[in-house]
């Protein structure tokens, strides 16, 4: 069976892809929020809807969790992925309403080979817009991907 994964020769600084897009739903959101992040902007209709939001809005880990799986299906399934190590310069721009439709855009940005013969380090800008296509989130995905003959 022949392997099309991309291995980390393959990868070049400044490609882009986009990983697809995924609905938010109340529902969803209440579901999450109330198990890991119980604000009241986040479970409270009624102290939501006097907030500085008007209404409310999914959890950011929502987001970011619900952008981290695009991004794992839309493009760290095609390379050689051996798993992540970390993220760095999360951050909301824009709060994300009930019943908005995710997109999520992957760059990769720095590659680095390393010392290791098996693998190599990238660095990923992940940025997710909302329905009207304004940015909600930015993170930095810190990558390791197997390089093609490694041992």
């Amino acid at each position: 069976m022949p392997d099309d994964r991309r291995y980390f020769e393959d990868l070049t600084v400044g490609e882009t892809h986009d990983c697809g897009s995924i609905e938010v739903t109340r529902e969803e959101m209440l579901d999450f929020a109330e198990r890991y992040d119980p604000q009241p902007i986040h479970v409270d209709p009624a102290a939501a809807s006097e907030s500085m939001f008007g209404g409310l809005v999914a959890s950011g880990w929502l987001t970011c969790a619900l952008s981290a799986r695009l991004l794992v299906q839309g493009y760290m399934n095609d390379t050689a992925s051996l798993g992540g190590r970390g993220m760095d310069d999360v951050r909301w721009h824009a709060p994300v309403y009930p019943d908005t439709t995710l997109s999520v855009t992957v760059e990769l940005v720095e590659k680095h080979a390393g010392e290791n013969p098996a693998f190599g380090h990238t660095r990923v800008t992940v940025t997710t817009t909302g329905g009207e296509g304004e940015t909600v989130l930015t993170m930095d995905g810190l990558g390791i991907v197997a390089k093609r003959d490694g041992r």
